[in-house]
């Protein structure tokens, strides 16, 4: 069949809808400053759909910051990819700050988390290589094996038994082959918001031998008892040989890096295709990254406020009876039983009635039947934002078990 015919006739799961939920359900605009309050459709809502967990987004000190190196740099500096062209001072000083921060030898900056991790792992497998890593971590991981040549296998979500057994086979294979394992797992798991089983991962190298990666994304800043990370929290920093992190979310910014002992951080500075390849992230941003790094390590208030908003609302939903799932981060999921039509029609009730904005997430990346509503807590929540967001998920989850999310199809809803 024709290319543009099979996309035209078949548009995808979520591309079936687009008629209808593009720009409310689909493509949001949230608009305004960033914060605890914005504007959806023409009125304020509560926000719970940035990852602005530190409320580093639109602190004045950053806005300072990044305003000037705007005026100093601009956005091109430097051209060219960071090997040809586009190295700088400013570049090697974050790099250098990172690795410490996260108890590691050496970091390396790359542009994008989604683009970075799938190209370290590019680069760090053969096809004699065999690569282990859990079925719940995000697309970009999935992506970045899936561009592997040689075996890979994926466990059980947090499932030590199911790990085990892929690493009984991945051993065998990689003895086989004359290559190695590689072990991947998430730091926090973005959608359910537990913490992969980093320490019991760890323990098994004591019957098998591999090297372990780790994305970190939402443990990086806000977990541990300096923020290092889930590593950190959970005792085993020093055991991940590839730790990665994106700057999207406690330091609301754009940029990764990956960190690790020196030998493996120059081997990817080298051979990663994405850096190699791309042009330099630019300086404004690295400049902006090195004060908000410099504020995660000197302003511990801004942690404390925001795990005191996490507690708040995780033990609010918990009292009301809502299933929050097994998260032990800062992701707040809740979980509620109903299909896609259903799910539109709450979200719209819940953002026009009850001025509240939270993030929807149906079939396919969760099973049929279910909804899951996700809540992003950060520092800069009040207390009156939770309590109004309790009462509004009281209101709608009443109204959903009572069958009135049935009453109507969605109607595609001009914004």
């Amino acid at each position: 069949m024709d290319i543009i015919d099979r996309i035209t006739n078949n548009p995808g799961p979520l591309g079936k809808w687009a008629e209808v939920a593009e720009g409310y359900w689909i493509f949001p605009k949230l608009e305004g400053e960033l914060g605890s309050r914005m504007t959806f459709n023409g009125q304020e809502v509560i926000c719970w759909s940035v990852n602005n967990y530190l409320g580093l987004g639109n602190h004045p000190e950053v806005r300072k910051v990044d305003a000037q190196a705007a005026a100093d740099w601009g956005m091109a500096y430097p051209m060219g990819s960071r090997m040809m062209s586009g190295a700088t001072s400013e570049h090697d000083a974050l790099e250098v700050e990172l690795a410490d921060f996260v108890q590691k030898e050496s970091a390396v900056l790359v542009n994008f988390g989604y683009q970075g991790i799938m190209s370290a792992v590019d680069a760090l497998l053969t096809r004699r290589d065999v690569v282990v890593y859990d079925a719940g971590c995000h697309a970009c991981i999935v992506d970045g094996v899936r561009m592997h040549l040689g075996k890979r296998f994926a466990y059980e979500h947090n499932d030590m038994d199911s790990l085990e057994k892929h690493l009984e086979q991945a051993t065998r294979i990689a003895k086989e082959n004359k290559g190695g394992v590689l072990v991947i797992s998430e730091g926090v798991f973005g959608m359910r918001g537990d913490q992969g089983k980093l320490k019991e991962i760890v323990a098994l190298r004591e019957k098998f031998d591999f090297r372990f990666m780790v994305d970190d994304a939402h443990g990086f800043g806000v977990l541990g008892e300096t923020g290092a990370g889930a590593g950190e929290a959970q005792g085993v920093q020093d055991e991940i040989d590839v730790y990665f992190s994106t700057f999207a979310k406690s330091m609301a910014s754009v940029g990764a890096f990956l960190a690790g002992n020196k030998e493996v951080i120059q081997f990817l500075k080298y051979n990663m295709r994405s850096q190699i390849f791309a042009k330099s992230l630019p300086t404004i941003f690295v400049v902006g990254a090195l004060k908000r790094l410099q504020m995660l390590r000197t302003m511990p208030e801004l942690r404390s406020n925001l795990w005191r908003n996490v507690n708040a609302l995780q033990a609010g939903l918990k009292e009301r009876g809502f299933d929050i799932g097994d998260t032990n981060s800062c992701v707040t999921p809740v979980y509620m039983h109903g299909s896609v039509e259903e799910a539109m029609q709450l979200v719209y009730d819940m953002r026009e009635n009850f001025k509240l904005f939270c993030s929807i997430v149906v079939y396919p990346v969760i099973p049929k039947g279910m909804i899951l509503l996700r809540l992003i807590p950060t520092a800069v929540h009040t207390m009156v934002d939770i309590e109004e967001t309790l009462e509004a998920f009281s209101a709608v989850s009443g109204k959903l078990k009572a069958g009135e999310y049935q009453k109507e199809a969605p109607k595609r809803v001009e914004v």
